[in-house]
């Protein structure tokens, strides 16, 4: 049980262990470098994985064996800038975007700093996350947003820019058809991407109905319940409702779930495109046949890279995209402990959490 927080210094949500958090007084961060930014940190989403780490206090091989802060989704203020900063000053206010690769690596040198093999990331052990009051990044990693956009939106650009970087990985083009697997934060930003980015259909797939009718309200042109059949029988009604003709030209799964993957891989059309952007189980059966004989693009997609960020913010200060309505609300930092409890079962899209007074 997370005790009640107090006027400190630096007020951090940490993560001690399963299901045991607590508010902590820590640090002010330090600049360490000329280029370092210290924000104060408005407003934070919880994600999925900051709800598993406190239920679990591990994803995969990732595993929390030292008090951890929790957090990445947010937007802050500028407090302070190191002495070679030049694109931002005090009381500018940012998106954050919360991981820091090592710069250095092969990966990185090539344009896919994603997947660095030293990333520094927040709230994934053993590196701290931001909810707390202050956190330092370095220049480069604060998008400075437009006077139209709240931090409420800036906190939402760090799973726009998931989607992005997802929707990015399928080359979708202007004129496709788009069939997303889940309806969660990311498949719905998913929906609202492709449909940015030009897609002339997007159908949303999912188990919960509730989620589906939100979908069409949101950025999806139409919706998929799947029935308690085989994957293919379900891929061929998809294809048939929704006027897919030989089958969608991309396919995303932002769910994880087994059926969901292997509808997605029948429901393409020859020479699609297929993207996995959920982590579901290691390993499952695949419909192997399928992607070969349709000659199938399959590619994973990993948080979010080189200019993804930026296209966030321009989709939302343009208004070819809408976060505000996935809010569900917003809670004062004092009360982290419950917001965390209702995402986890499910009372919300998105809830957004204050940053300490």
């Amino acid at each position: 049980m997370a005790t009640e927080t107090k006027a400190r210094e630096n007020n951090s949500f940490v993560l001690r262990g399963v299901k045991d958090v607590l508010f902590e007084e820590r640090p002010i961060p330090k600049l360490t470098g000329p280029y370092d930014v210290l924000l104060q940190v408005n407003c934070t989403g919880i994600c999925g994985s900051d709800v598993h780490y406190w239920q679990h206090g591990r994803i995969g091989h990732f595993v929390v064996k030292e008090p951890m802060v929790l957090g990445h989704e947010s937007a802050g203020t500028v407090a302070e800038v190191g002495s070679g900063v030049k694109s931002l000053k005090k009381g500018d206010r940012v998106a954050m975007e919360p991981g820091i690769p090592c710069r250095r690596c092969v990966r990185c040198k090539e344009g896919k700093y994603n997947l660095c093999f030293d990333m520094a990331f927040a709230a994934t052990p053993p590196y701290d996350g931001t909810l707390a009051k202050y956190y330092v990044l370095p220049e480069d990693f604060c998008y400075k947003l437009p006077e139209s956009m709240s931090l409420e939106e800036g906190a939402l650009m760090e799973p726009l820019s998931v989607a992005v970087h997802i929707t990015k990985q399928s080359g979708l083009k202007q004129g496709d058809s788009c069939v997303v697997f889940g309806a969660g934060p990311v498949g719905l930003l998913c929906c609202a991407v492709a449909k940015a980015f030009g897609a002339a259909k997007v159908v949303a797939v999912d188990i919960n109905r509730e989620r589906l009718e939100f979908a069409k309200s949101y950025a999806a042109d139409s919706s998929f319940e799947p029935s308690k059949v085989s994957a293919a029988e379900n891929a061929q009604r998809l294809i048939s409702e929704h006027d897919l003709g030989r089958g969608a030209d991309v396919a995303i799964d932002a769910s994880g779930a087994e059926p969901s993957v292997q509808t997605a891989i029948h429901a393409l059309r020859v020479g699609g495109s297929y993207v996995q952007g959920g982590m579901g189980r290691d390993e499952i059966t695949f419909p192997i046949m399928a992607a070969c004989t349709k000659e199938l693009t399959v590619k994973g997609s990993f948080r979010y890279g080189s200019g993804d960020y930026q296209t966030a913010v321009e989709l939302v200060s343009s208004g070819k995209v809408d976060v505000k309505k996935l809010i569900s609300r917003k809670v004062s930092f004092d009360d982290a402990e419950q917001a965390f409890e209702d995402v986890k079962n499910g009372k919300a899209i998105k809830v957004l959490i204050e940053g300490p007074k």
